[in-house]
């Protein structure tokens, strides 16, 4: 799997994910699960760009995990604005698809290096 798709895609879900976060603090006045949301959503990406500079295949691994437990925090938050209804179903469908995508991209990438790494 190519890295910059993934880090496209973590991208693409950051900006949409800040936006979404926008929208509920400007129209429903929540700010605890939009600002937990805020970190882990946008930090996928930022510690998917941090592995392209690692030092090494182990520090590799350990960014990429860490992007892994921020998308599942993500997934999370999401429930929750969804399940006390502040994001609709459709929205909530729209982006833990695209949370799960970018999961499923780190999963593999990730099994992919330690298979390699342990040679």
């Amino acid at each position: 799997m190519s890295e910059s798709i993934m880090l496209d895609k973590a991208k693409d879900f950051a900006v949409d994910i800040v936006n979404l976060c926008k929208h509920i603090k400007q129209n429903h006045k929540e700010a605890v699960l939009v600002n937990q949301l805020l970190r882990s959503g946008t930090s996928i990406g930022a510690n998917i760009h941090e592995s392209k500079y690692a030092q090494g295949k182990a520090d590799f691994i350990s960014k990429m995990q860490i992007a892994l437990k921020e998308c599942y925090e993500s997934e999370y938050w999401l429930e929750l604005l969804y399940r006390t209804d502040y994001i609709s179903h459709e929205q909530y469908r729209k982006h833990k698809t695209d949370c799960g995508s970018i999961r499923r991209m780190l999963i593999s990438s990730i099994n992919t290096v330690k298979l390699n790494y342990n040679k």
